[in-house]
């Protein structure tokens, strides 16, 4: 499982990366950006010279591909001050010579869902399930100094669906009202009543005037990460 370091930029003390690696999930050639922050004494302490990077993975939606998190997100300054590491992967196979893969916006290229495909055509390179519960898990682990056991994940639009089932259905794997769609796709309500019927605690948070768009996700961003070092280092 090699990577190949595709840029990288200092930024916030540490470095935003892109890698490329071949997907023996997806049968093609994958890119994911990478925030590396700065390690800090007290990391480095604590684990008595042997630091480890706390991990946080964002899922990205519709159309996205690895670079538009990482540059439209805002999300280093705070991942830099909480010396969180920031995985944000692609949201699809590509160019995998599929009939129709590149005839609608919301299905084939850019759009994963981040399920096993189970139809022919498909099933061979559509796994982005798998791929990112598994293999690219496996190959941060194996790349870069973190712990298995400190993992979190968030998202947003089709990645925000995607990081609820990847860890709904990996429990163990993760720790952790202007939107244009909200009324039609979202239905946000439905995972609540869902949650509760099952006693699941859950707090739904809406922002007044705030729409789908990555303005909506950097004004908030640094609530996102925050939340999730608390539970990383717990």
């Amino acid at each position: 499982m090699g990577l190949e370091e595709i840029s990288s930029a200092k930024c916030f003390g540490g470095s935003q990366k892109v890698f490329k690696h071949h997907s023996s999930e997806l049968k093609c050639d994958m890119k994911f950006g990478v925030y590396v922050p700065p390690i800090s004494a007290a990391q480095k302490g604590i684990f008595m010279k042997h630091f480890i990077i706390w991990l946080l993975y964002f899922i990205q939606g519709l159309t996205c591909t690895e670079q538009n998190f990482i540059t439209k997100a805002g999300a280093q300054r705070t991942a830099a001050e909480q010396g969180i590491m920031i995985v944000a992967p692609d949201t699809s196979p590509r160019s995998c010579g599929i009939e129709g893969e590149d005839d609608s916006y919301d299905f084939g290229t850019g759009a994963g869902f981040y399920v096993d495909a189970t139809e022919e055509n498909w099933k061979t390179n559509y796994r982005m399930f798998s791929y990112v519960t598994k293999e690219l898990p496996a190959l941060i682990a194996s790349n870069f100094p973190v712990l298995p056991e400190k993992q979190s994940v968030f998202g947003h639009s089709m990645g925000g669906h995607g990081a609820l089932i990847c860890f709904l259905k990996n429990p163990g794997l993760y720790k952790g009202t202007d939107d244009q769609f909200y009324p039609s796709q979202l239905l946000p309500e439905n995972f609540v009543e869902a949650c509760r019927s099952k006693n699941v605690p859950v707090t739904l948070r809406m922002q007044e005037g705030y729409d789908h768009s990555y303005y909506f996700i950097s004004s908030f961003v640094e609530d996102h990460v925050k939340h999730h070092a608390r539970h990383l280092k717990a």
